[in-house]
């Protein structure tokens, strides 16, 4: 049910309500407290990764074992598998309370007017009636109508998906989720709590969302394809066993062996790297508003920057003004005038005003600077200061200069300064703010050049170093122009080469020709919000993975184009809750760290997943080839473990703490691995097979007269198999952090020995358990003995040249059609 107020009482408003008033608005349930949630419950968190469909498979399997009498299987499977999800609740709970706490901190406050006198208050403390003061890049918080003397233009695109500016004159109604981007107004409250516009279009928007990354996409691609096989091989087993004399326990041994196929660990290792990440990055004041923020991260290859604020640090001094036919001693009191008139104010007009003070008059209009209208405006009707004074762009004011003045700014701007023009126009009817679209006197007299300075921020020139170092483009998008910024990127030490376009350069080309512009020119002038926008949007449309940083209302467009949304703390509140990163302390400097650990943790997972399809597509082949060749099954389930424990399971938490960054090649992460993949399974599968064929023919061979294959002892075929597997394993670690040339074959030299220490720290492990009975027996391994365990070793060997030589050779690559280049 709506709560509206009678407007019969809006004159009376700009006072505000009581303190009293507003106690009993309160007391009455009239006020603005609504619970929209920040993330999931601690009972989804449990549920999500509990109840899925694979645990409840390895459930069912463990429970049969544990009522087989198998109890160690059945235990191997509940720490193998609830292990990793016990781990992933407790990181996604931390999760929950971090964003929780990052939801609490960067609530926006509300403005209101409460007797007379302008206060800050939490939003869930407005009350129906209040009076609010909204300014530029402000949110509206509740619904309501203009109320007083000022007037406003808002963003309406979130509630909307239109990107015009929207004029607000006095009567006309606001809505909550929209954005103040020029002027300033009161407006009251008439709609409060759930009954505002913005609750209802956004009560679920701002609850967790599971965002899925690319890697992730890939991953669970891979994940369901292992399942669908998983899936396929119960099916056989079940037939088997309804066709065939097998037992109970060996279809539950099997069984368990498929389900540990799929490797579901995959996705433990990325939220823990992920995690690790996250740390790290808010260690580097970079804090992460989006769960797929840090994916975006090690993808970007063209970062978009906005100049003031951003590559600036927004700190404006008026240098120079250079007066147009009239003296400076009557040009200093229009300009303290202009400035002291001014209601929304911005860093120019504060410039203005501190260089010269101005007097207090009663405006008849005024006109809000506008990034999209590039001037300001504001008319007086007194006698002693009657006409119209404008600021704003030379080439919008005043396009036609004289040569002289026109060489005089192009001098200015060529030094890094910001040049605006001041003008007048004697008739103050000529602005006027009702229409939507404020047009400029025709008759405009131009009275002074203003020249602006600032400051770049400390860190910037190694900032853009940096980001060359890591391989991404910059673009430098700005509202100034095009030669004012150029000088002031190659001040940050930008190449001198730069190439220029302006807004209305841009303005002439078509949609192709945009395309082509967008990734040629470096540094773009005189950009509209929309134009950012669309040159945001080219960038992707070419290709490009594009983030873009930004500090005002201008840049929510553009934020929201861009894979991945950067803004500044100190930026407004509209820039800050569009984007998916916010840089605390506008940290600028942290952003080249914060990109090169986004490219470690792609790297890292990289790995990780090239060692689990390695396993799992190796096991997958064994299962099949031993089942045509044997009909028999190779491995027992806790014969399965080790091998994923010691080959895959351990490794994987080293390799993404030590993964290094690195420029990732823009095409598939599944077709990039296959190069490394398919040439390290096929050879460790057939190398596997024959090793257990071999075995198995001998124990074939040993048996007595007359008896048949069935009396065979399986456990040396397998003990054997398993020490080849982990062997292979673990050897193709190196292979695939190369520490010196003579590991180079299927990655390029890394010269990092952790990795090769690793491998052989976990072979000393294998050796272990094979050296102690009880570990030995537990995990249902045959002691081969030292001529044997040589043997196998000697085998690996051989398999890693020739490994080598098939990577050094490109042959599989060749056949497959891989581009690597």
């Amino acid at each position: 049910m709506s709560r509206s107020l009678n407007n019969a009482n809006l004159p009376q408003l700009l006072q505000g309500l009581t303190a009293q008033q507003a106690a009993a608005q309160q007391a009455a349930g009239l006020d603005n407290q609504t619970k929209l949630q920040t993330s999931r419950s601690y009972w989804r968190i449990f549920e999500e990764n509990l109840f899925t469909f694979i645990n409840a498979i390895f459930f069912a399997i463990s429970l049969v074992m544990f009522l087989l009498g198998r109890a160690g299987d059945a235990i191997l499977v509940v720490i193998v598998i609830f292990g990793g999800v016990l781990v992933n609740i407790a990181q996604e709970i931390w999760a929950k309370r971090t964003l929780d706490r990052i939801a609490l901190l960067n609530r926006p406050q509300a403005t209101v007017i409460r007797d007379g006198i302008e206060q800050e208050i939490e939003p869930s403390q407005i009350v129906l009636g209040d009076v609010l003061i909204a300014r530029p890049g402000d949110q509206i918080l509740v619904d309501g109508e203009i109320v007083g003397e000022g007037q406003m233009e808002v963003d309406e695109s979130l509630l909307t998906g239109e990107s015009d500016l929207i004029p607000k004159p006095v009567g006309t109604p606001v809505y909550s989720g929209s954005v103040c981007v020029s002027g300033t107004a009161c407006y009251v409250a008439q709609k409060v709590g759930t009954e505002t516009v913005a609750y209802k279009l956004t009560s679920g928007a701002r609850a967790f969302r599971r965002i899925l990354t690319p890697l992730q996409v890939e991953t669970n691609v891979v994940i369901r394809v292992f399942m669908l096989i998983a899936c396929f091989l119960w099916l056989l087993i079940a037939i088997s066993f309804v066709s065939r004399d097998h037992s109970l326990n060996d279809l539950v041994q099997r069984a368990a062996v498929i389900a540990g196929l799929v490797p579901a660990g995959l996705l433990i290792a990325i939220t823990l790297a992920y995690g690790l990440g996250a740390v790290r990055m808010i260690g580097e004041d970079v804090l992460i508003q989006q769960a797929n923020a840090v994916e975006s991260l090690s993808n970007v290859d063209t970062l978009c920057l906005d100049k003031t604020g951003t590559l600036t640090a927004n700190h404006i001094l008026l240098q120079e003004v250079h007066p147009i036919q009239i003296s400076a001693a009557a040009l200093h009191p229009l300009l303290g005038d202009f400035a002291a008139n001014t209601t929304t104010v911005n860093r120019t007009s504060e410039a203005i005003a501190h260089a010269f003070p101005g007097q207090i008059r009663q405006p008849k209009a005024e006109i809000p600077f506008s990034s999209t209208r590039k001037w300001s405006a504001i008319a007086f009707d007194d006698l002693d200061r009657r006409g119209v004074y404008l600021l704003g762009a030379p080439e919008v004011l005043a396009p036609s200069l004289s040569p002289e003045l026109n060489a005089y700014i192009q001098t200015r701007v060529k030094q890094g300064l910001r040049v605006v023009l001041f003008a007048y126009s004697p008739d103050p009817a000529q602005i006027r703010v009702e229409t939507e679209f404020p047009q400029l006197p025709p008759d405009r007299i131009p009275l002074a050049i203003l020249c602006f300075s600032d400051q770049l921020r400390p860190e910037a020139s190694e900032t853009l170093r940096a980001f060359a170092a890591a391989g991404i483009e910059v673009k430098i998008i700005s509202g100034d122009n095009p030669e004012t910024v150029a000088a002031l990127a190659r001040q940050a030490g930008l190449r001198d080469d730069l190439r220029l376009i302006s807004g209305a350069e841009l303005s002439q080309l078509n949609p192709e020709q945009v395309t082509q512009a967008a990734q040629m020119y470096t540094v773009f002038g005189r950009i509209s919000p929309e134009q950012k926008a669309l040159l945001v949007q080219k960038l992707r449309d070419a290709g490009r993975y594009v983030a873009m940083i930004g500090d005002g209302v201008n840049d929510v467009l553009s934020l929201k184009q861009a894979h991945l949304g950067i803004a500044m703390e100190s930026g407004s509140k509209a820039t800050r809750g569009v984007a998916d990163i916010v840089l605390r302390q506008d940290s600028f400097g942290a952003l080249p760290r914060a990109f090169l650990e986004g490219q470690r943790i792609r790297n890292g997972i990289q790995d990780v997943l090239k060692l689990f399809l390695v396993r799992t597509f190796c096991v997958t082949l064994l299962i099949f080839a031993t089942a045509i060749v044997t009909d028999i099954f190779p491995l027992q389930n806790k014969q399965s473990a080790i091998v994923s424990l010691i080959g895959v399971g351990f490794p994987t938490m080293c390799i993404p703490v030590w993964a290094r960054p690195g420029l990732i090649p823009r095409r598939s992460m599944v077709r990039s691995m296959l190069h490394f993949v398919v040439p390290a399974t096929l050879t460790l599968t057939l190398m596997s097979l024959m090793v257990y064929l071999f075995y198995l023919v001998v124990a074939v061979l040993d048996l007595p007269p007359g008896a048949g294959i069935a009396q065979v002892n399986h456990n040396i075929p397998r003990s054997a198999l398993v020490t080849i597997l982990i062997m292979g394993e673990l050897l193709l670690i190196p292979f695939l952090k190369p520490p010196n040339t003579a590991w180079v074959g299927g990655e390029p030299l890394s010269g990092d020995w952790r990795y090769s220490i690793v491998a052989l720290l976990l072979f000393g492990v294998y050796l272990l358990i094979l050296g102690i009975p009880p570990l030995r027996q537990f995990f249902e391994l045959y002691p081969l003995g030292r001529v044997h365990y040589l043997f196998l070793g000697f085998i690996a060997i051989e398999w890693c040249l020739i490994l080598r030589a098939i990577w050094r050779s490109r042959f599989l690559d060749r056949f497959l059609g891989i581009d690597l280049r």
